[in-house]
C-alpha cells in the first residue's frame, strides 16, 4: 500500500536525520569540506521529509473527502427511507 511505503520512507529519513545530527556534533568548525557535505546531506534529507509531509497531507485530504462523501450518502439514504437524521 502507498501509505505503508510512505511510512517506511519517512522512518528511513528520520533515522538518517538522527545520524546526521550525531555526525554534526562531532564535526569541528575548521573542517570546511565536511561541514559543506553535512549541510548538503541535511538539505537533501529536509527535502525528502517535506515531500513525505506533502504526500501525507494529500492522503489526509483524500480520506476527509471520502469520509464526507460516505456521511452524505448515509444521510441521503436515511432520508429516502423516511428516517430522521440527527
Amino acid at each position: 500500500m502507498p501509505g505503508e511505503k510512505a511510512s517506511a520512507a519517512g522512518e528511513a529519513l528520520l533515522h538518517r536525520l538522527r545520524r546526521l545530527v550525531g555526525r554534526a556534533a562531532t564535526v569541528t568548525g575548521r573542517d570546511r569540506k565536511q561541514l559543506l557535505a553535512l549541510l548538503d546531506d541535511f538539505e537533501t534529507t529536509r527535502r525528502g521529509l517535506l515531500k513525505e509531509c506533502a504526500e501525507i497531507e494529500g492522503e489526509m485530504r483524500r480520506a476527509t473527502v471520502r469520509a464526507t462523501a460516505i456521511g452524505t450518502y448515509l444521510r441521503n439514504s436515511q432520508a429516502g427511507r423516511g428516517k430522521r437524521h440527527n
